[in-house]
């Protein structure tokens, strides 16, 4: 099995906090966005995981390109990059990734997370993961036969005609197949708006006889914007409950559970939590905060925060309700 983790994107709808590190790579739960990602993936399949192929912009840069051979390796398996330097759809993104498409694969988009308790099927032609939605307009969405068959792909339909939203994860049985419809449409320049679609390849694959089933997830975890990417931080300490390391200084503290507190953190005379993250080696002094993400190495002081976002080695010292603070900032009185 290799997973492909199209990354590319310049994540602007997360700045200030993608100028410095691409948004797959910002910490909810304590661990980068794409590394809960993969591991999660490697959980629903039993089958081996080969490779793991990340499309990345060229500027994202060595340092970032290294964290995630590292974390590949970390994982037992090898890491593969690969480059898109326009954004050209995500047909292309997926195809910049041609020479890993072989044998079973799954791709995922690296700001989707998801909580679910199936099993992948490996001898399916191929699965798209769903969720139902109470807004189905605003996404691409799948109707199915009474076997669970895909039977129509619909984009963002005006009228009511399915409430099964896809979330962006994808398994194919035959990935040569896939990269040759990829390609297909590449080479005969068969877009939409200027972008090539992969939901054009799958309508290709679609007529001709190649079944398409679904894989529904109990809960589809968004990243894409600040607010996203926080609730799904409470979300998923929820759902997994607290990670407090036992290398924390707690004085004269109160931490209301679940948290992620990394090591190195010192709370003092501060009341965390509930729904908190924190990175290695944060300093929390006469605060109160909930419902946030805090990264590495950053100084919170005399604050009441909520629902923020704050990155690495940032200082706040500003009484205010809902931040969102890039690396190296400072925010005071």
């Amino acid at each position: 099995m290799k997973i492909i983790i199209p990354m590319a994107g310049m994540g602007t709808r997360m700045r200030p906090h993608t100028l410095t590190v691409p948004k797959p790579l910002i910490p909810v739960y304590g661990k980068p966005i794409v590394q809960s990602l993969v591991e999660d993936l490697a959980l629903v399949t039993t089958e081996t995981i080969e490779e793991i192929a990340f499309i990345v912009h060229p500027s994202f840069g060595k340092t970032v390109e290294q964290s995630l051979l590292d974390m590949a390796h970390n994982m037992g398996t090898k890491g593969v990059i690969y480059y898109q330097a326009q954004a050209q759809g995500t047909a292309h993104a997926i195809n910049c990734a041609a020479q890993s498409l072989k044998g079973n694969v799954i791709v995922a988009f690296a700001d989707t997370l998801f909580i679910s308790n199936f099993t992948l099927n490996t001898q399916l032609d191929s699965i798209i993961w769903v969720q139902q939605v109470e807004n189905p307009e605003a996404f691409g969405v799948v109707k199915t036969n009474e076997q669970g068959v895909i039977t129509d792909f619909v984009e963002k339909p005006k009228d009511f005609v399915s409430d099964l939203a896809i979330i962006g994860i994808y398994y194919f049985k035959d990935g040569e197949n896939l990269q040759r419809e990829l390609q297909y449409l590449i080479d005969n320049n068969i877009h939409v708006k200027g972008e090539y679609q992969l939901t054009t390849a799958l309508e290709n694959m679609k007529n001709k006889n190649l079944q398409f089933h679904v894989g529904k997830v109990n809960t589809w975890l968004d990243c894409g914007n600040k607010n996203a990417t926080v609730d799904t931080n409470t979300q998923l300490l929820q759902h997994y409950g607290s990670k407090i390391s036992q290398n924390i200084e707690c004085i004269n503290s109160h931490i209301i559970e679940p948290c992620c507190i990394a090591d190195g953190v010192k709370i003092e005379n501060s009341v965390v939590g509930p729904n908190v993250s924190i990175g290695t080696g944060t300093k929390v002094s006469h605060s109160v905060i909930s419902n946030t993400i805090i990264q590495n190495n950053s100084c919170i002081s005399n604050v009441r925060i909520d629902n923020s976002m704050v990155g690495n080695c940032a200082t706040v010292a500003k009484n205010a309700m809902d931040l969102s603070v890039s690396d190296y900032s400072e925010v005071r009185d």
